[in-house]
């Protein structure tokens, strides 16, 4: 049983920067900070309406990440932006030290992340962001599917108090979240009963995709969007694994760290079940076109229907 509505493709990062400004105008506290990318964040709307609440820190991530601290200490709402690896890998120390040791209410949002990021390569498609960001104490780890839910979720961590690290991407997807956001609260998107098909970020639409696929062959699938990915929805995780007894996991970064292991984590303590993991397999990436991308590392809807039905062979076992 489906329950969502599919809508006209956009890219995820204009409901970052549309949510950004609607939060300007509503919430005086909200400030800004971009590290030279002003436009590839969609931040330019607020920029020009709010030109004293942005600010431009040129290719010096580090110290943004500083500034963004000492707003946040000062009572504002710092959101950052630039691309997800200048977000969280070159200021790593940065977030530790300044951000997340103090639980200082600094919102990191970050565009661009994963294979996805296409033909700008290796260097720029981190795939280690979720695990290095769900390490950090205090630290909440979001990663959104389509332009309703990065809109909704930019809203929603404006009203959280605490450190936020927001994953969005570049490319247009198509856009069918419902008009609802909790963080740490799970979305069924579709109902079924052999397999529980967990996935995050752009890995949603291809779970959605696999699972009518899997209907083909005479099984139906839950079909789960986690899109916090700390804290994580235990209870949606552990009453769709009781119900279907296995699970597959799909996530656009490395499996080490990311969101198999988090569910497997879950799993392990409470309903130990079968459980297959897509993901990248402990590899970079490399320049390509989005979608030849993720058939190559293992990504595609094709990849997710063969998980799920070694996931339900071995639940027969």
């Amino acid at each position: 049983m489906k329950q969502f509505e599919v809508r006209q493709k956009k890219d995820t990062r204009s409901g970052f920067g549309d949510a950004l400004f609607e939060l300007g105008r509503e919430n005086e506290k909200v400030v800004g900070l971009c590290a030279d990318l002003t436009g590839s964040l969609k931040m330019g709307a607020f920029k020009k309406e709010f030109p004293d609440r942005f600010f431009q820190t040129g290719i010096a991530e580090a110290n943004m990440i500083g500034m963004a601290a000492g707003m946040a200490t000062a009572g504002l709402i710092p959101f950052t932006g630039t691309f997800a690896n200048f977000s969280t890998g070159r200021v790593y120390d940065q977030i530790r030290q300044s951000v997340a040791y103090s639980d200082k209410n600094v919102k990191i949002c970050a565009s661009h992340s994963g294979l996805t990021l296409g033909e700008d390569g290796a260097t720029h498609q981190i795939l280690e962001d979720i695990a290095m960001m769900r390490a950090m104490p205090n630290m909440t780890v979001i990663n959104t599917c389509d332009y309703t839910q990065t809109f909704l979720a930019t809203k929603a961590i404006a009203d959280f108090s605490g450190p936020v690290y927001l994953r969005f991407g570049r490319p247009s997807v198509p856009d069918f979240s419902p008009n609802e956001f909790e963080i740490g609260k799970g979305i069924l998107l579709s109902e079924g009963a052999d397999v529980a098909i967990i996935a995050t970020g752009h890995m949603v639409w291809e779970a959605l995709k696999a699972a009518e696929q899997l209907e083909q062959q005479g099984y139906t699938a839950d079909v789960i969007n986690i899109h916090t990915i700390k804290p994580i929805d235990e209870d949606i995780v552990l009453n769709s694994a009781a119900k279907c007894g296995c699970v597959v996991t799909a996530e656009e970064h490395v499996l080490n760290g990311g969101l198999g292991e988090a569910v497997a984590s879950v799993l392990s303590r409470n309903k130990p079940v079968p459980v297959e993991m897509i993901g990248v397999n402990d590899s970079f990436g490399e320049s390509g076109k989005p979608m030849e991308l993720l058939e190559k590392y293992g990504l595609s809807a094709a990849d997710i229907l063969k998980a799920t039905l070694k996931a339900i062979e071995r639940r027969k076992a």
